[in-house]
């Protein structure tokens, strides 16, 4: 069962415990954000409409807010384009189209261009993809960030957490350049990606910085692939109830996918065949 709100903030607010919130949070399974704030509780209603939408996405990532709005009335679901549009941005999603760049940066916050094309990736560690997807729980929700070695399709590091802040992804990256660190670090142009402490952590380890196109999920293509594999896999197959049985069982797959499940692109090896020359 998830512990309800109230129960965590009786957690957070016990000053006498022997654990640390960062223990505190790892015993949860969650990131250690989301102990210092009471978001509202989701419907019933959200939580459902929210896990159709995701799976409409993930089988037909080009479906915008107009087409996902259409299925999900087609299904008996309550809903205007403007809902679906909130609930695409608070799981972090947009349709995939073709459609000239008219955004404009969030202010302060620097955009990087695609530095991927025409580029010929012939070994390990010479780009890594970094994303966010929505994993969905019984009564709820987490995001995974994952990052992929697009050579080898090795996941390098993964993270889970109950909020969208940038902690989490942070944490991935500080992992990954604990074992090796890409020449080329490429992303959507997502706050989290071009927040100000993710663009230092990458610029101070001397890796360089590429972002996607807006509304180009598919230039960062290994790492949509590792979403649909993960979820058709794993997660639709499991009904994860927990954010602990969550962390423990995505775990238990990536490294499966990692180290057993083989790959026709690769040949038939696995990633980590591939990635550390076995």
């Amino acid at each position: 069962m998830i512990l309800r709100r109230d129960e965590l903030v009786r957690l957070v607010e016990w000053q006498e415990s022997e654990f640390s919130i960062k223990t505190q949070a790892e015993l949860l399974g969650l990131n250690r954000t989301g102990l210092y704030y009471q978001p509202v509780e989701p419907s019933v209603e959200e939580v459902a409409v929210k896990h159709r939408i995701d799976e409409f996405y993930t089988q037909s990532p080009f479906y915008g807010s107009r087409r996902l709005t259409a299925c999900l009335r087609r299904e008996g679901y309550v809903v205007n384009r403007k809902q679906v549009q909130r609930h695409m941005r608070e799981m972090g999603i947009e349709g995939i189209a073709p459609k000239p760049n008219l955004s404009v940066a969030t202010q302060g916050h620097r955009v990087f261009p695609y530095l991927l094309k025409g580029l010929e990736i012939k070994q390990p560690n010479l780009v890594w993809g970094i994303d966010i997807t929505y994993i969905r729980l019984l009564g709820g929700w987490l995001y995974l960030v994952a990052i992929i070695d697009w050579y080898s399709r090795y996941v390098v590091s993964w993270e889970l957490s109950d909020s969208l802040e940038v902690d989490f992804v942070i944490e991935a990256v500080k992992r990954a350049f604990s074992q090796a660190k890409p020449e080329i670090f490429n992303s959507d142009q997502g706050s989290q990606f071009t927040s100000q402490a993710y663009v230092c952590l990458l610029e101070g380890a001397g890796v360089r910085i590429s972002m996607d196109g807006k509304g180009r999920a598919f230039d960062n293509i290994f790492t949509e692939r590792l979403w649909r594999t993960v979820k058709y896999e794993d997660i639709y197959i499991k009904g994860y109830t927990t954010p602990r049985e969550t962390r423990v069982g995505v775990g238990s797959y990536l490294e499966f996918y990692n180290d057993k499940r083989v790959h026709q692109a690769l040949a038939y090896r696995t990633p980590a065949e591939v990635h550390f020359g076995n």
